[in-house]
């Protein structure tokens, strides 16, 4: 017969911050097919302890959608085969939660199709070229993280 020890284990510390929700890494998914300008994205958000995916189609950006869920998704507007607004709506049936918490992205200042459809989902839209500040700022008006 085996002894068993009864004495009481060793009490567990936690260290809880003070704003538990804020402490949280939040989590971006980046939809942008330009593969240097992607990587610019992904290490300046990286560098303020966002947690990045990066992919450069609406298809990819579905299977991470439906696979895991994102505080922010960072969408450019024109991709191959599977432009931003598509993708947009694809979200819209399958997790239509996730539909606030986009940032819309394009270079097409001009382009009526654009504009239109961002007005029309009162879409969130930064004008390429944007400073790295408004991509911030908009993330915190998405995700309620200030800094």
């Amino acid at each position: 017969m085996q002894k068993r020890d009864l004495t009481p284990p060793e009490p567990r510390t936690y260290e809880i911050p003070a704003d538990p929700l804020s402490s949280k890494c939040k989590t971006v998914l980046v939809l942008e097919d330009g593969d240097a300008f992607a990587a610019l994205v992904k290490e300046t958000l990286e560098e303020q302890d966002y947690r990045v995916t990066v992919v450069p189609t609406g298809v990819e950006g579905m299977q991470q959608i439906l696979a895991s869920d994102f505080d922010a998704i960072v969408c450019d507007m024109v991709m191959p085969n599977f432009p931003g607004d598509m993708f947009y709506l694809a979200v819209q049936r399958a997790r239509p939660h996730l539909c606030k918490r986009f940032v819309f992205m394009t270079g097409h200042h001009d382009n009526p199709k654009i504009a239109q459809f961002i007005q029309e989902v009162r879409g969130m839209v930064l004008w390429k070229p944007f400073e790295m500040r408004q991509l911030f700022d908009a993330l915190e008006t998405v995700t309620g993280r200030s800094k």
